[in-house]
């Protein structure tokens, strides 16, 4: 969706309260693609600065599915998104349309915020580190794939790490008979 910041950099002291839906309906990454299952509307507070500066204040609340770590099982995962953003139009519109600037607030176009955008660099922000579907998973069989927390498989598990040999043969010449 796009809001267009006109009316409010137009008219000083401007405030415009508006609510805004995500037309996001998957979040894409280079790891893979990752659907939303639910997500609630932005409620944005754009308000007028100074010339040409606007304040663009918002928040969501938007669940994602994302595989477990370990066991690959799906797991719902809560962002809630508040986010403050300063923006000075007169910056984004200069010729150097390169710099670092113009990268950070590639949500804003001449005088049009896109939502999605905005959304996406916050999920992205906010992306954890490990996802796991309960604290103790067990993950899955390296042999037949199974999740071993759905119960265990017959297979025979001979393949230890090799890098682990010295200690291997450490433990075996002190062991206590």
């Amino acid at each position: 969706m796009i809001i267009s910041l006109l009316k409010v950099v137009t008219a000083e002291d401007k405030t415009m309260r508006l609510n805004a839906e995500m037309e996001l309906e998957e979040f894409r990454t280079k790891a893979g693609r990752f659907p939303i299952i639910e997500k609630e509307p932005v409620e944005f507070v754009i308000r007028h600065v100074k010339n040409r500066q606007v304040l663009i204040s918002g928040k969501t609340k938007v669940v994602i599915s994302i595989p477990c770590d370990r066991c690959l099982k799906e797991v719902p995962y809560e962002f809630l998104i508040e986010f403050e953003k300063d923006v000075n139009l007169n910056e984004l519109n200069q010729s150097e349309a390169h710099d670092e600037t113009a990268e950070e607030k590639n949500y804003i176009d001449g005088y049009n915020l896109d939502v999605d955008k905005l959304l996406y660099n916050e999920i992205l922000i906010g992306w954890p580190m490990k996802i796991l579907c309960c604290e103790d998973c067990k993950g899955i069989c390296n042999v037949c794939g199974q999740n071993l927390n759905e119960g265990t498989c017959d297979c025979e598990d001979t393949s230890l790490d090799p890098r682990m040999s010295v200690i291997r043969d450490v433990f075996k010449n002190f062991k206590e008979v």
